[in-house]
């Protein structure tokens, strides 16, 4: 069971290191540029489907996308559950 949540926990650290990653502008390629790709890869199946239910609400002209948000406190409450 440790390992679930050790596995969850990592998880919810990849969201995060993805969602700070993509404030920043990358080239199409480098360092930088591949570990955004190999993180959108692992955060992407969660996200999309957050992305097509949940609005986007604009401010000051932005949309801003919760779907990071709330995949990080579902997963919470999952690693608390558990």
């Amino acid at each position: 069971m440790r390992f679930v949540h050790l596995l969850l926990s990592l998880y919810i650290w990849v969201f995060i290191a993805a969602a700070l990653l993509s404030w920043f502008p990358a080239s199409s390629s480098g360092g930088v540029a591949t570990v955004r790709r190999a993180l959108m890869t692992v955060t992407e199946p969660v996200l999309r489907p957050l992305r097509q239910i949940l609005p986007r609400p604009q401010f000051g002209g932005v949309g801003i996308d919760f779907s990071v948000l709330v995949a990080i406190i579902a997963l919470e409450i999952i690693n608390a559950a558990i």
